[in-house]
């Protein structure tokens, strides 16, 4: 049997301050960044010298009136215009390059986000709102977008017409670009210091934000449970109070941002009164033209305006920024489980578990100094009663977490020593309750090896014996299934489960409780289908319905995560132990169930 192909996923390493990891991405495409900034730069550069020809326009008209005058008039107007032409092709220019670089650059934050958070180890996803991690991948891919857009077209702008214009006023008046300095870098020190102190607001905002979310996505996929136990308006009730939370952490920051707001307005009013004055005062004394008086007011206009973009990007720059950070705190936290580039090289199939430690945290533990011996190709069934350590083994198998103590080797390799995903493309698992995306059949049986034909597909889902209900569909194997699979029954997901292991081919097989979900009828066909599955593979597979494993080589029973019986299932009935008597205490459950619906 060969073991299915895999590609080796890489998992990105992440900075896990948002500045450091804003410029990871601007390092990905520094050519795009590079000439995108060189296009806004060349904008706002002419921008400023749109202002210095408007100038030379007003001082050759009041130089004289008639044929004279218009001969001077010409070529400042050329000029003029020219460069207004000039600015607008860099800015479209610079529009059409910034799409195409921050939204690929979203792309690859979103991606690169989910990729490293399925690298969690399984109680990470226990411990969050599924919904809640969705929504703060999608929130950082936006706050990232405005935080770039926001760079480009408000806060370099209106850095560039502010050097152009100190370069400009030099030719006018040293003093007034010494002033404009002094006075534009008070209040950007104080908008920047306002801003950064309300930064702590912006962050419980985003916080209590994917939170909300996070409970939103938790009340609606558990729908059917609030509509059983009437408790729509309870619900709503308790959804109320958190998105209260969140409206006053958003009051809160929103008001800030105000503040910022009138802070900036009332400073750059003060700024442009005084520079407008200040040039009108020189044009009486004769030291300026009329066209410098044009100059002066134009400009500090458009710093008062350029600055206002400037201040209310800052802030919002800051929010975004803690939004990011919130993030990061969450998800970009070091993985549980390391993951080795070496890959699995599985020859025979032989699975060892050596003296292994492991318990969760806050609790006891559940494995102590536990070893069992599985050789190539046998069929073993693990049972026990609940908390027993059945669904921790498979998992521990399937290195979900790590073992805190001890080795888990398959053919005498370490699993910790082999990457995660070489390690799954050589085990098939059959769950106790088979997840389904939602998308077709096709695609979901597909799953399991996605480079297979249709034709394979077909023949995996007919050994499942479930090609006769997919075809009586309408759509057949197009059908979408729903969330989660809802548009189908317990049974008919579990079958598409099994025709997904089918497919897969993997030497190593899982089964947990395969055939829980299943009625009688379709648990006898698909236990034959199983006994064709399990042939030539390792089987571990746990199972409550003890008569799944009749067939199976070796029973192993564990109570409080030790082995107490281990051996073929006859033999450990005729021993009369644990097994025997869970085998006698399901057998009579039947028998009074059959009796009951006589």
């Amino acid at each position: 049997m060969n073991a299915p192909a895999v590609a080796r996923t890489s998992t990105p390493v992440l900075p896990s301050r948002p500045l450091a990891f804003l410029w990871h991405y601007v390092c990905v495409r520094p050519w795009h960044f590079g000439g995108l900034l060189s296009l806004v730069v060349s904008a706002a550069l002419c921008a400023v010298a749109v202002q210095y020809g408007m100038k030379l326009l007003v001082d050759a008209m009041a130089d004289g009136t008639g044929e004279r005058g218009a001969a001077n008039v010409w070529s400042p107007l050329w000029l003029f215009l020219g460069l207004i032409v000039v600015e607008n092709v860099f800015w479209r220019l610079g529009g059409w390059l910034g799409c195409r670089t921050v939204v690929a650059s979203c792309v690859d934050i979103r991606v690169d986000l989910f990729k490293y958070l399925t690298g969690h180890p399984m109680r990470y996803f226990n411990e969050h709102f599924a919904g809640s991690l969705g929504n703060r991948i999608s929130a950082v891919g936006q706050a990232a977008g405005s935080i770039y857009g926001g760079l480009a077209w408000k806060i370099v702008p209106p850095i560039v017409d502010f050097i152009g214009a100190v370069l400009v006023l030099l030719t006018v008046d040293w003093r007034m670009a010494l002033a404009l300095i002094i006075f534009v870098l008070v209040v950007a020190l104080l908008i920047t210091g306002f801003g950064i102190r309300g930064r702590s607001k912006h962050q419980r905002f985003a916080a209590q934000a994917a939170r909300v979310g996070g409970e939103l996505v938790d009340a609606v996929s558990n729908v059917w449970t609030i509509k059983a136990f009437s408790a729509r308006d309870r619900e709503a009730e308790r959804l109320a109070n958190e998105i209260g939370y969140e409206a006053r952490a958003q009051r809160r920051s929103w008001m800030y941002l105000e503040k910022a707001r009138v802070l900036h307005d009332i400073c750059l009013s003060l700024m442009a009164g005084g520079m407008l004055v200040w040039a009108i005062r020189s044009w009486i004394g004769g030291a300026v033209t009329a066209g410098d008086v044009v100059l002066v007011s134009a400009l500090t206009f458009r710093i008062l305006h350029g600055s206002r973009d400037l201040a209310l990007a800052l802030v919002d720059t800051t929010q975004q920024v803690g939004a990011i950070a919130d993030t990061l705190r969450i998800i970009n936290q070091p993985h549980g489980l390391e993951d080795p580039e070496s890959e699995l090289t599985l020859d025979e199939g032989v699975i060892d578990f050596v003296r292994i430690r492991f318990g969760y945290p806050g609790r006891g533990p559940i494995f102590d100094d536990f070893s069992l011996h599985i050789p190539a190709g046998q069929t073993v069934g693990v049972v026990g009663a609940s908390g027993a350590g059945k669904s921790t083994l498979i998992s521990l198998l399937q290195r979900l977490d790590d073992v805190q103590g001890g080795q888990i080797l398959i053919d005498g390799q370490d699993l910790r020593q082999v990457s995660q995903d070489s390690l799954r493309a050589k085990i098939a698992v059959v769950p106790q309750e088979s997840a389904l995306f939602n998308r077709s059949i096709l695609e979901n049986i597909r799953y399991g090896r996605p480079e297979a034909s249709d034709e394979e597909v077909f023949e995996a889902a007919r050994h499942a014996f479930c090609d006769g209900f997919i075809r009586a569909l309408p759509q057949g194997y197009q059908t979408l299934v729903g969330e989660r699979g809802v548009m189908l029954s317990g049974g008919q997901r579990q079958r598409l489960g099994i025709a997904r292991a089918f497919l897969k081919d993997a030497p190593i097989l899982i089964l947990d409780e395969a055939t829980s979900a299943l009625d009688t009828q379709s648990e006898a066909e698909i236990q034959a289908a199983l006994n064709r599955l399990i042939r030539g593979r390792t089987v571990v597979a746990v199972a409550h319905r003890l008569s799944t494993l009749a067939s199976f080589e070796r029973i192993v029973v564990l109570r409080d995560g030790c082995i107490v019986e281990d051996g073929p299932p006859q033999q450990l009935r005729r021993l009369g132990g644990e097994f025997d008597a869970l085998w006698r205490m399901q057998a009579e459950g039947f028998s009074r169930s059959a009796e009951a619906a006589r």
